[in-house]
């Protein structure tokens, strides 16, 4: 893998990719929902940018560097929809897990980068993606996401409005402030932790649903679960087996609050939370040992 230099120099006029790093990254992995898959779009971003002869004419680098992160994108994602074909179980995107950060950042990346909006755009075409990400999270006008896309600005409202069409009708959408998201996660913690059946449904929506993600490299759900009560069963069983060897820790995953799964003090999995603020709507439980390799792998590390 290429390592892309920091190209600042104190004698030198700041190059402008530095500053737009951050932003290519959260657009190749919103776009393709891995942390390795990302950098690397970012690095052959670069390399394009510095093979680039004539920056001094670019009159948008921003623009520019878009354009190319974008189209780098849906060329790998319509490669990647291929692979994941042949993925063995539900694919899930790759947790990006903190411990804890400003609650000002916290907020800003949460409705960005929440594991159920990325769940759903997975059943979208990598232009409708693009597009709705362009623009929902993002905020880039329609002519210029025509340009980059090179669509006509009608087609591309008419991606975008499918593509939120399609959200909305799979995923509730809910402005839960971040306390109260945490509140009922760690709700869930105890009652989780406790072996509590009847305090663990009781923190589950009606409508709830569990997706779990083992990759075929350790076992996992084969279909996604629904139900407060079926869902409340299987973590109690999976209490009932491991008692105090299990344990639940807070995190933030992808900027909001979701816990760690730890047993005999080895990492067991990642679960990102989407609640209402009083009761879990979804739980995304990513096991698959590849896609946790960011991830604190003991309980006290």
């Amino acid at each position: 893998m290429t390592t892309i230099p920091n190209t600042a120099d104190s004698t030198a006029e700041p190059d402008p990719f530095d500053a737009l790093r951050p932003r290519l990254f959260s657009i190749a992995y919103r776009m393709l929902g891995t942390r390795a898959d990302a950098e690397d779009l970012v690095q052959d971003a670069w390399l394009r940018w510095r093979q680039n002869t004539d920056q001094a004419a670019v009159q948008s680098p921003e623009a520019w560097l878009v354009t190319v992160a974008t189209r780098l994108a849906i060329d790998r994602l319509r490669a990647l929809k291929v692979e994941r074909e042949a993925y063995v179980g539900w694919w899930l995107p790759e947790p990006l897990v903190e411990s804890e950060r400003t609650p000002e950042a916290a907020a800003e990346l949460a409705s960005e980068l929440s594991m159920a909006l990325l769940w759903v755009l997975e059943r979208l075409s990598a232009e409708e993606r693009a597009a709705f990400l362009l623009r929902q999270v993002f905020d880039h006008d329609y002519d210029e996401i025509a340009s980059l896309l090179g669509k006509t600005e009608a087609a591309c409202r008419q991606m975008v409005h499918r593509a939120s069409e399609r959200v909305q009708q799979t995923r509730a959408r809910f402005d839960v402030p971040r306390d109260a998201h945490r509140r009922v996660v760690e709700k869930f913690i105890r009652a989780a932790q406790s072996c509590d059946r009847d305090a663990i449904q009781a923190l589950l929506s009606e409508h709830v649903e569990l997706v779990g993600d083992g990759g075929g490299k350790v076992p996992s759900l084969s279909k996604v679960l629904h139900g407060a009560f079926r869902i409340a069963n299987l973590f109690w069983v999976f209490g009932r087996r491991w008692g105090p060897h299990a344990v639940y820790q807070h995190a933030l995953v992808n900027g909001e609050p979701g816990l760690l799964r730890y047993v005999d003090g080895k990492l067991e999995s990642a679960m990102a939370v989407a609640t209402d603020g009083e009761q879990i709507v979804g739980i995304y439980a990513v096991r698959n040992p590849d896609k946790l390799t960011h991830v604190p792998q003991s309980l006290y590390c």
